[in-house]
């Protein structure tokens, strides 16, 4: 049973391309098999968090930390009877547009892509499901329901997004606020875990961060010279568990101020409905600054992000002097995209580890094709 502010499948507003309904799975349970088998989806197995793939085994990709989002977000969801086949879609095709080397690929692609409408993943993401895979004979893409592409577009306020084709929708359905904070949660509290194991981040300042000195304080009463690995597999779960709690008992109590009935209401509302208490809001940035200062900006973080901009950089401008250089198999000849939107697609596309053999074919001599 669903609430009456969750999303029906029923009442989807549908595909682009009409479809005959399938016997017995529903329309967001099919969308969240067709990213599941997608190119895109199997290409983030080998592209980066913030460590780039060859570091080690250990480590968090865009695949893993997307399953993470997904199973943080379904537990939100059934917790709170939303419709979690449609959470769960959006979960898993939020990254699908981000290029290798994590938030440096980014940065990269939209410096390139400055005089030719910039890069920005959630679009990206976008225009692989209704373009860029194919997948099906009768149309591009994936041709998923309405209201998965308005959760992957999150609330980037331009006139791809669907949210903002419809009068009056400020904000997308609630279980895609959902997902949009089961990333936040995944990203700080799996980047912290990283951080330690990878030595990045010093346990001594780490104990001035409030939601780890309060977590550990709760261990250490309850345990006695606790191995400090499985310490901090504890610490971080309760970390996830105080987050996910206080967003859940936070959103229950706007939904039920703002006299919420129907989806639309959501969509609608003059403010964001799902978030954190204040308080729980202050401890979540103060993480996350601690996180940007001491991870994101370390020297070891950095001087690979030097590198992923160079071989990206390096890998871009050789496609655009020498467009023969790109596959036949990049690009739609009948699309209209522009060179430099084809070689984007294409760049974008790459895992780590392809674009750092690329560069290697392109400007090492005794490398073979």
């Amino acid at each position: 049973m669903l609430v009456p502010y969750a999303i029906k499948s029923g009442e989807s507003e549908g595909r682009q391309h009409r479809e005959e309904e399938h016997p017995y799975r529903t329309r967001f349970q099919r969308d969240r098999d067709r990213v599941i088998h997608s190119s895109a989806f199997r290409r983030l197995e080998y592209k980066t968090q913030v460590f780039v793939y060859h570091e080690g085994d250990y480590y968090r990709t865009r695949l893993t930390h997307s399953l993470e989002v997904a199973q943080i977000t379904r537990s939100i969801c059934k917790s709170m009877q939303l419709n979690e086949d449609l959470a769960e879609a959006i979960a898993l095709s939020h990254d699908l547009g981000h290029p290798p080397f994590g938030h440096t690929g980014q940065n990269v692609l939209n410096q390139m892509m400055k005089d030719y409408e910039g890069f920005e993943h959630n679009k990206q993401s976008l225009r692989i499901v209704k373009l860029l895979e194919k997948r099906y004979p009768e149309f591009a893409g994936l041709n998923l329901t309405w209201e998965v592409l308005e959760g992957i577009s999150k609330h980037k306020k331009d006139a791809e997004n669907p949210i903002f084709q419809r009068e009056g929708f400020r904000y997308p359905s609630l279980e895609a606020q959902v997902v949009d904070f089961a990333d936040g949660i995944a990203y700080n509290a799996h980047d912290l875990d990283d951080g330690i194991t990878s030595s990045l981040l010093d346990i001594g300042k780490l104990r001035e961060v409030a939601l780890w000195r309060e977590n550990e304080k709760l261990l250490d009463d309850m345990y006695t010279n606790l191995d400090f690995k499985l310490k901090k597999y504890q610490i971080v779960r309760r970390i996830i568990n105080d987050l996910i709690t206080d967003f859940r008992e936070h959103t229950l109590q706007k939904l039920e101020e703002l006299n919420i009935k129907t989806p639309d209401d959501i969509r609608c509302a003059p403010q964001r409905v799902a978030g954190f208490a204040p308080e729980m809001d202050a401890k979540n940035k103060e993480l996350k600054n601690f996180l940007f200062k001491n991870m994101y900006t370390h020297r070891r973080v950095m001087r690979m992000e030097f590198k992923a901009e160079l071989y990206l950089t390096k890998i871009f401008n050789a496609y655009k002097k020498l467009p023969g250089l790109l596959p036949e198999s990049s690009g739609n000849p009948d699309s209209g995209d522009s060179l430099e939107r084809k070689i984007c697609d294409y760049v974008s596309g790459m895992t780590d580890r392809y674009a750092i053999s690329e560069y290697k074919k392109l400007f090492t001599p005794d490398e073979r094709d």
